[in-house]
């Protein structure tokens, strides 16, 4: 049965096991994401880190995706290692890894420690993570990919939910949610160490209950292009002019001087950096293509890049500012929550932790959402409305459950706020990719997943580095307003999301 369709040029179409199988490991993956999401505040606040200090310590994260996902996605189009596969080599390497960091994150005993593990454990969790993107796309039809993409998220809502409520539980089991020495509380310690075996055993699952198609295979299946295709994206690359190399590397340094002049937050010099360092690797990309060499990884990266389909560089300014709310989210939710509902900025009292515990609850809220709203809500309002149509109503949802926040002190009530952030969260982690496996060529589909994921590192970079300088300079002391620009950025993701033109659907 299968050999026939593989000759029809289809490919077969997943049962609802398969689409389980195929993307069971991102249950376990998003564990070890909510448990960092939810709890690395708290960790660094618990090993002496301020308020402000936050978002430098966190830009770990987002720079490791940045550089790994695009690697990763280069490399695993380029793979095949038998009955090993191509994606699933990947998946348990980052598995191992991330398990291995998440035993060691809890027992940090200084603030540099934890900042590095934090390191590791992203670009561990990037490496799993990049891959599935992509094995969606490989493994079903077109007309699956948007029941796919709905499957994984909604496994993405169900491991969010797992590792954010399981602090909490461990202090209703009796588990010390103080630490007697103020440092990093048992009910973290153990959840670390419980979240990295699950989401080592969710990884195993999805890489023994799945068989990738060969080479041979995929190239007969309808959409499948050959890797030929770099000769040309290569040449094009050889094409252009070093002027925008010059430009990149004249913003940095400008970023640079900027930050010695006027007194801006360190973390700055980053992103200064990261400019500069992009306008050099593009010199040295134009300068191989012109040598001949159009099909290294450094060529075949930038080529990719600035070779993106058009409807790739429309979906990539919604992702900017979509993930720049989410960060703000992420870093700032336990300093609100704790602050201005329980009323506490002493990490080591007992209202704080109370405090943080609950932002633990109102993270698998919305991700408990997500999950429902990604197999219910989103699919009906798709075929109702359109994707493009669809993902803009999610993300005003979201906007609404940020803005939300200045008006509830209630912790109870905050959980309706979440439902709206839920339903943001779900659009965002579906609707995209579903967009765009439909219009990625085939034999390109990890590296594209690879860059678009750029558009989500760069905003939480941005966040990162610059709003440390926004809070201190206009809000110091008042991080209430770090959800305005959460709130504020979802409207302009939605208002960008209406320049997108998603084929056979009217704008």
């Amino acid at each position: 049965m299968r050999e026939d369709e593989v000759i029809s040029g289809e490919k077969p179409t997943q049962s609802f096991w398969g689409l389980w199988n195929i993307s069971f490991g991102f249950f376990g993956i998003q564990i070890g994401f909510a448990l960092q999401n939810a709890n690395m505040s708290r960790v660094f606040q618990s090993l002496g880190s301020a308020i402000d200090d936050l978002p430098a310590l966190w830009v770990a994260a987002p720079l490791t995706g940045l550089l790994v996902q695009p690697i990763i996605g280069h490399l695993s189009d380029r793979t095949w290692l038998g009955r090993f596969g191509r994606r699933r080599p990947y998946f348990m390497l980052g598995a191992v890894l991330a398990a291995l960091s998440l035993f060691l994150m809890p027992l940090s005993d200084v603030l540099l420690m934890a900042a590095l593990l934090l390191w590791v454990l992203d670009a561990s969790l990037n490496v799993s993570m990049e891959p599935f993107r992509a094995f969606v796309g490989d493994m079903l039809r077109r007309d699956q990919h948007t029941a796919g993409y709905a499957v994984q998220t909604a496994f993405i809502g169900a491991g969010a939910v797992v590792g954010s409520i399981v602090p909490w539980v461990m202090s209703q089991i009796g588990v010390a949610n103080i630490a007697a020495d103020g440092g990093i509380p048992d009910t973290v310690r153990y959840s670390f160490w419980l979240g990295g075996a699950l989401l080592f055993l969710a990884v195993l699952w999805t890489v023994l209950t799945t068989k990738e198609y060969s080479p041979s295979e995929m190239a007969q299946f309808d959409g499948g292009l050959p890797a030929s295709g770099e000769a040309e994206q290569g040449q094009a690359l050889a094409s252009k002019s070093y002027l925008g190399s010059g430009v990149w590397i004249v913003a940095g340094a400008i970023v640079c001087l900027s930050v010695a002049s006027f007194d801006l937050e360190k973390e700055m010099y980053l992103l200064g950096g990261l400019l500069v360092a992009y306008g050099i690797l593009n010199a040295i990309a134009i300068s191989l293509a012109r040598g001949g060499n159009t099909t290294g990884m450094l060529t075949s990266i930038v080529g990719d890049f600035s070779g993106m389909p058009p409807i790739m560089k429309k979906l990539a300014l919604v992702q900017f500012f979509s993930w720049s709310a989410l960060f703000i989210m992420w870093i700032n939710t336990t300093p609100v929550v704790t602050q201005y509902v329980y009323n506490s900025t002493d990490t080591g009292s007992a209202a704080y932790n109370e405090g943080a515990n609950w932002v633990g609850w109102l993270f698998a809220v919305y991700n408990g959402v997500a999950a429902v709203a990604a197999l219910t809500l989103l699919p009906w309002l798709s075929r109702k409305f359109g994707k493009a149509k669809t993902h803009i109503f999610g993300l005003l949802c979201g906007a609404l459950g940020f803005a939300s926040f200045f008006v509830i002190r209630d912790p109870e009530l905050l959980l309706v706020s979440e439902i709206g952030i839920g339903i943001a969260w779900a659009s965002i982690l579906a609707m995209p990719y579903a967009i765009l496996a439909s219009s990625l060529p085939q034999a390109k589909l990890g590296i594209f997943m690879g860059l678009f994921n750029i558009f989500v590192v760069v905003p939480q970079l941005l966040v990162a580095t610059v709003m440390g300088s926004i809070m201190q300079a206009f809000f110091p002391g008042e991080p209430i307003w770090t959800m305005a620009f959460a709130a504020g950025t979802l409207v302009l993701a939605a208002l960008a999301m209406m320049r997108v033109e998603v084929p056979g659907e009217s704008r």
